[in-house]
């Protein structure tokens, strides 16, 4: 997530290169940590169309920068991927009835869905700020790079909405009940903490970014398995070994419902992890934690087309069952973002308020299937 708004001209902002046998795509909005507007979702659809029907483009990459720059100059620098969507336009879209708003979830879903279902190898350079949305087109990629530099979380809870871009397929396939951990919570995790959680394959130094950056536009491939090939030998494996649940976090968020899980953590008064991560917990929005708890669960048995279609459902209710100021989401934007009081008035005001059954309207969709937005996906 990222407050900065820009209305400026989208195209600078996704920077579209062909070198040899390499589409190479540069987010470059730095100064809104690569936040995503509507215009740069179209355009990173279409250039990975265009890539994907180029049959003289056999590997496809992504990063971000953090400073303004051209493709390929010095000024192109790695340093920061992307903070997610932009939440101030999500605040002011969602006042003035702005149409836009639902077509930026669809369009952005229909993106995330194009990434994980990509034909041909398509790596993603996850250095600096991965948030949000930054998360959706990246997590679908067939290498995602990390490094020292990383800094990883999905923290839609915070505003009073939910880890969505497909959140609820990748956080629920997590080892454990992390994936419920890091959804609740919205907490930061390093490069260390995604290879054991499945959010990152491989993890290299900043420093290596810009030389592989260049080679791969530099190589001769004839087909995907050279692709791989290559970089395997460049980037080394993945070590899956490293993929393994956390026991202290599963004693607390296998619980069945909130209320267990953040009794449990009050409970655990030695314990200064439980004691801080119950604190964070009663911060979030007490209703979006039952509905993000409840999506996480239901995404671990969904393929990624039905959970995005999930996720678009629980979207339109996050923005439109409560219209304006009585909205969740646009309350703890309005905290963070806007006024900056990080005060946000949650309604309920605290977990023990939320009734029975007030989460299950999110799962209910507000279209028939064969008017779905997502119906052709």
């Amino acid at each position: 997530m990222q407050e900065n708004v820009n209305t400026a001209e989208p195209a600078q902002y996704v920077l579209v290169e062909r070198q040899g046998h390499a589409g190479l795509i540069t987010l470059n909005r730095p100064k809104a940590l690569n936040a995503l507007s509507l215009g740069m979702v179209r355009a990173l659809k279409t250039a990975l169309e265009d890539f994907s029907q180029d049959s003289g483009v056999q590997v496809v990459a992504i990063r971000g920068t953090n400073k303004l720059g051209k493709p390929g100059s010095a000024e192109s620098l790695f340093g920061g991927f992307c903070a997610g969507g932009d939440i101030r336009y999500f605040h002011q879209a969602a006042l003035a009835g702005d149409n836009a708003l639902g077509d930026f979830f669809t369009e952005e879903y229909r993106l995330n869905h194009l990434i994980h279902l990509y034909p041909k190898p398509f790596v993603a350079f996850m250095d600096g700020v991965v948030m949000g949305g930054g998360m959706g087109i990246s997590q679908g990629a067939s290498l995602r790079l990390v490094t020292e530099h990383t800094r990883m979380a999905m923290p839609e809870t915070i505003i009073g909405l939910f880890p969505d871009v497909g959140g609820g397929y990748f956080l629920s396939r997590c080892p454990g009940h992390i994936g419920e951990y890091l959804a609740l919570t919205g907490e930061v995790i390093a490069a260390q903490q995604a290879l054991q959680y499945g959010l990152a394959d491989v993890q290299i130094e900043a420093t290596q970014q810009a030389a592989l950056w260049a080679a791969l536009g530099e190589q001769t491939f004839a087909n995907r398995a050279q692709v791989e090939e290559w970089l395997a030998l460049h980037v080394g494996p993945q070590n899956t070994e490293l993929i393994k649940p956390d026991a202290h976090i599963d004693d607390f968020f296998s619980l069945l419902r909130v209320k267990h899980i953040v009794d449990a953590l009050e409970k655990a008064k030695d314990d200064r992890w439980a004691q801080k991560t119950a604190a964070l917990l009663r911060k979030r929005s007490p209703l979006m934690l039952h509905v993000t708890l409840e999506q996480i669960r239901r995404a671990r048995q969904m393929s990624l087309t039905d959970d995005l279609r999930m996720e678009r459902d629980m979207v339109h209710h996050c923005f439109h069952d409560r219209p304006g100021t009585a909205s969740e989401t646009v309350e703890g934007i309005r905290a963070l973002a806007v006024d900056k009081d990080y005060a946000p008035k949650w309604n309920p005001a605290r977990i023990e308020d939320v009734k029975p059954g007030m989460a299950d309207a999110f799962f209910v969709s507000p279209w028939a299937a064969q008017l779905h937005p997502l119906r052709d996906l």
